[in-house]
């Protein structure tokens, strides 16, 4: 396989293009995005910060996340937008930085029902997309192969084993001080799944013609590697 140092001095002709990453849960979606953006020069996108932005304001807010009529008002009212500069990612809701404040277990646990309105997400998909006409896309979370962004120009599905997507996210909450077991993270994340894919509205599911990448036994770097050489495949030179 090239070196990332080889492959970094080629990408000219990706210029303009949308590269779309679904996945579930703990799949590495979010770091492997943000490399990948890194190494292209692109906007990185992601799609599930501004649900979980939502969120935070919303249980922030007294507004419970069954309460889907109240949520979809709050997402067309709310001002989402992201600072990448300086290689971070910052989430700015309402022009404060919430990025930290929206990774909470409380967030968390509360996400997929908020976000599985029609409206809600109707409403924050709508704000998507307005970001993506800045074109020149990384784009990652659960329908942004399926819904947000169904003409981008690669697509590509990350998935890995629920142990693996456990470990990772016991990893995540243990760098933030939050004390939680394996065995926990793992029915999370099961059920989590189970609630993403069954939804009524944008489910999570694998679009037809995406590119599937086990990060299972992959590491950042090759997890980038691999999609770079996917997306390469795809645009020829003109």
């Amino acid at each position: 396989m090239r070196q990332m140092a080889d492959i970094k001095y080629n990408l000219t002709r990706l210029k303009g293009i949308i590269v779309t990453i679904d996945g579930p849960a703990g799949a590495g979606k979010s770091t492997t995005a943000k490399l990948l953006a890194e190494r292209l020069g692109f906007f990185y996108l992601d799609t599930g910060a501004m649900y979980r932005a939502l969120t935070y304001f919303a249980l922030q807010n007294g507004i419970p996340p069954s309460d889907g009529k109240k949520l979809s008002a709050t997402a067309r009212k709310i001002r989402l937008d992201f600072d990448n500069r300086e290689g971070l990612n910052r989430l700015l809701l309402n022009g404060v930085d919430v990025s930290t404040e929206i990774r909470t277990q409380e967030v968390t646990d509360c996400v997929s029902e908020a976000s599985a309105h029609k409206d809600v997400r109707e409403a924050i998909v709508a704000k998507q997309r307005e970001l993506g006409k800045r074109g020149s896309l990384v784009a990652e979370g659960r329908d942004t192969t399926t819904v947000v962004f169904p003409e981008a120009d690669v697509k590509i599905y990350l998935d890995a084993s629920l142990a693996e997507r456990a470990r990772r996210r016991l990893l995540d909450l243990s760098r933030m001080g939050i004390s939680t077991s394996l065995q926990e993270q793992e029915e999370k994340i099961r059920q989590r799944d189970e609630y993403d894919s069954k939804r009524a509205h944008s489910p999570l599911t694998r679009a037809k013609n995406s590119f599937v990448v086990d990060t299972t036994h992959l590491t950042v770097e090759q997890q980038v590697d691999c999609i770079i050489s996917l997306v390469l495949s795809v645009i020829k030179p003109s």
